[in-house]
């Protein structure tokens, strides 16, 4: 056996179907679009979501919520994350960039401190906002909390 003599596996290569190209083909005429109507004209496109005339599912299910599109989404960041940073970086200052090091937050996240753990150094910390229980851990241990 060589590369000579290759050939794909009985039955599985088939002849592509090619419309329109005459009678003889078996495909000409109509080719393959069955007799007038929309779907047999060209440009022809379903609208999105059409049931047939069928009242569609997007208007019989209800609107219902709200979205607030001037909403700040934050990226929380706890302070038993912060202890672990601080430990493992033997940091005492901690800015944004540090966490965008970290892999905790990417850079154009807004980062804001919450209250979830123990702090147990006393840490400079600079973030875009702050929880009340967080503020008040890192300022009992005599730390500093600037918000940017």
């Amino acid at each position: 056996m060589d590369l000579s003599n290759l050939k794909p596996a009985k039955g599985s290569v088939k002849k592509e179907k090619r419309i329109g190209r005459g009678e003889g083909s078996g495909h000409g005429g109509t080719s393959t679009r069955g007799h007038k109507g929309a779907k047999s004209r060209s440009g022809y496109s379903k609208k999105l979501g059409y049931e047939g005339g069928q009242m569609s599912l997007v208007r019989r299910v209800p609107k219902f919520g709200f979205k607030n599109f001037n909403r700040v989404e934050y990226k929380g960041i706890n302070l038993d994350v912060l202890q672990q940073i601080a430990e493992k970086k033997n940091l005492e200052v901690i800015t944004p960039e540090v966490f965008v090091e970290s892999g905790y937050a990417s850079k154009k996240d807004l980062i804001k401190i919450l209250g979830r753990g123990e702090l147990k150094a006393k840490l400079e910390i600079t973030a875009h906002g702050f929880s009340a229980t967080a503020k008040k851990a890192i300022e009992e241990l005599g730390g500093i909390a600037h918000k940017i």
